[in-house]
């Protein structure tokens, strides 16, 4: 019992990506040390423990999130290096590092070009506008509740979960940032939504492109696991709904127009999603180098921008409110405004947290618990386990976890486990990619504490989609 516990508390802590595990055991080298009854594997473990901790209590102690998970990601790989530097062995752990900065250099550019295009309509007034005919619609927040996350669930199919949780967090705080309760919920409804969007379409969340990608499943198959995505999602919102108000979100009469060039640079957003996903698909290409290719329009379209500024300047009767209102500042559109502005807490904390976790998968942890959960406690009971943990550390590297043991299972269980890692990060704001960002985005009002209050709510929506996914998905077992 007490190994059993251990062994689950180390894959709770430990069931990452880890790049560095799999070059260490998958033929990278054959030299390898193994730490996990060393003093370099205990000590490192407590202090990821301690920079977790501090992770999850950023709203009390006001130390970002970045920086402890920062600093422990340099200490473990010190301690790896001076131990494999005795042995003669410092090449591997150069190797091993570099795979884990890879991951996260994918990781880094996609989400800076996805927050630089936020920033970028938001600048141009995209939001505002929004807010302003939703207002002018009489819709109250309640209604504004249901439409974020319908739009959530519809959207992140086709585009991903990240880029559309962060675009319908920027339309909450444009509509309701005065009520900090509505944000709170309409956050963790984005989240939920989103996530659970992401789960029927290998388009939706990296983990359903991994699996795709393995060819475990096929493009057509992931529209099995609709219904159980949608009832994961409304039954936590159904029961948050009521914990809305019906009144209207405050705001003048005064009508909001975008600022010239806001609907091409939604068009241009698009199109940099289209381009990701064309090259990936199409030509095997990482998605980063797509969302890259996609800042370019950007960037282009700032330069254009900027070259005709005063020619449109000229045609508003020289009335210099009205220019600044329609065209911005004189600087037309500076894009590196608009990177400058990215969430860049959140992108170090990405990097901390994949270094940590590959320095203690490089460590070998991760063998310990591959034998236990599939090989002592089933499929079943070890995929639903693969969801909850996928709630403490990111469902990318839980999914990257299992794809590497590939434990021998029939397709509805590949199906469950693509469920499971794909919704359950949603129980925990820190679980997916989608909650950590939108921390982010509404600081001090989406927060770790607040997304824990509704966790059992969520919880039940996880559990719900699984009886549904073996209810119309028997066949398939």
């Amino acid at each position: 019992m007490i190994s059993s516990l251990k062994a689950l508390l180390l894959f709770t802590m430990l069931a990452v990506l880890l790049p560095g595990f799999a070059f260490a055991s998958s033929g990278g080298s054959t030299e390898y040390i193994p730490l996990t009854n060393h003093w370099v594997g205990y000590i490192s473990l407590l202090l990821f423990g301690i920079a977790y901790m501090l992770v999850m209590t950023e709203e009390v102690t006001h130390l970002r999130k970045s920086k402890p998970v920062l600093f422990t990601a340099g200490i473990i790989w010190i301690l790896i290096a001076v131990i494999y530097a005795r042995h003669d062995m410092p090449n591997a752990v150069g190797t091993a590092i570099r795979h884990n900065i890879l991951e996260y250099a994918e990781l880094f550019f996609f989400l800076l070009v996805a927050m630089t295009y936020i920033n970028a309509m938001e600048e141009r007034l995209v939001f505002q506008a929004l807010r302003s005919k939703l207002v002018s619609a009489g819709l109250n927040f309640r209604q504004l509740f249901w439409i974020t996350g319908a739009l959530s669930f519809v959207i992140s199919p086709v585009a991903d979960n990240l880029t559309t949780a962060l675009l319908m967090c920027a339309v909450v705080m444009a509509l309701g940032k005065d009520n900090k309760k509505f944000v709170l919920l309409a956050c963790i409804n984005i989240v939920v939504a989103a996530n659970a969007g992401g789960a029927f379409s290998p388009f939706g969340d990296i983990t359903t492109l991994m699996v795709w990608q393995k060819g475990i499943i096929s493009f057509g198959e992931f529209f099995a696991l609709f219904l159980p995505s949608l009832v994961n999602w409304l039954v936590p919102a159904v029961i948050m709904n009521f914990a809305i108000e019906r009144s209207q979100p405050e705001g003048d009469s005064k009508q909001v127009s975008m600022k010239r060039g806001g609907v091409p640079v939604m068009f241009l957003f698009l199109m940099t999603i289209v381009t990701a996903v064309s090259f990936h698909n199409f030509l095997h290409l990482p998605p980063m180098a797509g969302m890259m290719m996609g800042l370019s329009y950007l960037k282009l379209y700032g330069f254009y921008l900027k070259k005709t500024h005063n020619k449109y300047a000229k045609g508003i009767a020289y009335d210099k409110e009205k220019a600044d209102q329609a065209l911005g500042d004189t600087v037309a559109f500076d894009i590196f405004r608009k990177v400058a502005r990215a969430e860049w807490d959140t992108l170090f904390f990405f990097y901390g947290i994949i270094l940590c976790v590959g320095g203690l998968g490089f460590i070998g942890y991760l063998g310990m618990v591959s034998h236990l959960m599939y090989g002592s406690w089933g499929a079943t009971y070890a995929n639903i386990t693969v969801g909850v943990l996928s709630a403490i550390v990111d469902n990318i590297p839980v999914m990257f976890a299992v794809l590497t043991m590939m434990p021998d299972m029939s397709h509805g269980q590949w199906l469950l486990v693509t469920l499971t890692a794909g919704v359950g990060g949603s129980m925990l704001s820190i679980g997916s990619a989608a909650g950590v960002a939108l921390m982010g985005q509404a600081r001090g009002i989406y927060t770790f504490g607040g997304h824990l209050k509704w966790t059992p709510v969520i919880a039940l929506g996880y559990a719900a989609s699984i009886a549904t996914h073996f209810l119309v998905n028997s066949g398939k077992f």
